[in-house]
């Protein structure tokens, strides 16, 4: 199981990011605002040169596997993007376009209910399942613009059955579908990762035995101000892939840092954003990076986003595997046993492990 706290954790009081738009649109707690002498504030500047080269792999040219020069072409793509950036764009998928649609609508539905019916799924202090914000374990800790709900999926026993949402109709049942696509989209991602790497193309799927899967859904409202605040603090996963969502006619929120710059995401159409996460990092003794990654808030517009969660089943020990040790190449982290260490959808601190 997930880790659970010890001890009661006193958060503070937190805000409700939409209720608190709705009620004082101009209005930002000094809670919400970033410290500037600290360099925590959001740079709101022109994108990047590299906005657009957020790499983008056809999964279809790996699946089908029809011509070998394309195969191969691919799958040096896809080497050299958990390499350099730990991001990727895939496109062609395999999952219809009508079930992300679904999930993406029945998601906003879910937001757009009364705070007094969202109120009845809480994320408890300390813990990362049901609505709330999640990520907040002291009084004085800086909150983010973002509502957050979180469901764990798979396997049946993360699941608390009282946190998943009587409303909207059919909300638990799209997301049963949605998530068993987004499983297999993983296990297809793990086993061409494997072969990038020149290991055994089940090596990843056959070690995380019971996978474990949970689903962030992110709410981040427009902001009178969002050079004050941030949107989801900068953080790496600690997943071994995240499946990143996002919703039709959001603002671009996603950044990625990329040679010591904030580099936004602008999503592809019909894509979802992959990004490798500790847990592979780990594996591969840092040859694939898990890079660290934010989210920054739009003036006049909301941002929809949902994070789906791959990573090994609780009960498994990871380290750096011996392909990736060598005399000139030490082993770069500690063992650590992946359920003791932290829960899912929480921010990592497997990378802070090393020896």
């Amino acid at each position: 199981m997930a880790p659970v706290p010890m001890t009661p954790i006193k958060v503070g009081h937190i805000y409700d990011v939409q209720e608190l738009r709705t009620a004082t649109p101009t209005v930002i707690p000094e809670r919400c605002m970033r410290d500037m002498a600290d360099d925590e504030r959001p740079i709101m500047a022109t994108p990047h040169p590299s906005m657009h080269s957020i790499p983008i792999v056809d999964l279809s040219n790996l699946i089908l596997q029809g011509d070998e020069d394309q195969f191969q072409k691919e799958l040096i793509k896809l080497g050299t993007s958990c390499q350099d950036w730990g991001f990727f764009q895939v496109v062609n998928h395999g999952i219809d376009k009508e079930l992300l649609e679904r999930m993406e609508k029945l998601t906003k539905e879910f937001f757009m209910l009364p705070l007094e019916e969202k109120k009845k799924y809480p994320m408890e202090p300390g813990t990362v399942q049901g609505y709330g914000q999640a990520f907040v374990f002291s009084e004085d800790q800086k909150l983010d613009w973002c509502n957050m709900f979180a469901l764990g999926v798979e396997p049946h026993f993360i699941r608390i059955p009282k946190l998943w949402p009587a409303k909207p109709a059919n909300f638990s049942e799209t997301l049963v579908e949605y998530s068993a696509h987004i499983r297999k989209l993983c296990q297809n991602l793990l086993r061409f990762i494997a072969r990038t790497l020149s290991l055994k193309e089940e090596v990843f799927n056959e070690m995380f035995a019971a996978a474990v899967q949970a689903v962030r859904m992110n709410y981040y409202p427009a902001c009178s101000r969002p050079d004050l605040v941030m949107g989801l603090s900068p953080h790496s996963d600690g997943s071994a892939l995240t499946v990143l969502q996002e919703a039709g006619g959001s603002p671009v929120g996603l950044q990625i840092l990329k040679d010591n710059a904030w580099v936004p995401v602008q999503p592809v159409p019909n894509a979802l954003i992959i990004n490798i996460g500790d847990t592979i990092e780990v594996l591969t003794n840092g040859k694939y990076k898990s890079v660290e990654h934010r989210a920054v808030v739009d003036m006049e517009k909301d941002r929809l986003s949902l994070a789906t969660f791959y990573a090994p089943s609780y009960e498994i020990d990871l380290g750096p595997l011996k392909e990736f040790i060598k005399e000139n190449h030490p082993s770069k982290y500690k063992k650590y046993n992946h359920g003791s260490t932290v829960a899912i959808t929480s921010p990592t601190n497997y990378k802070g492990r090393k020896h």
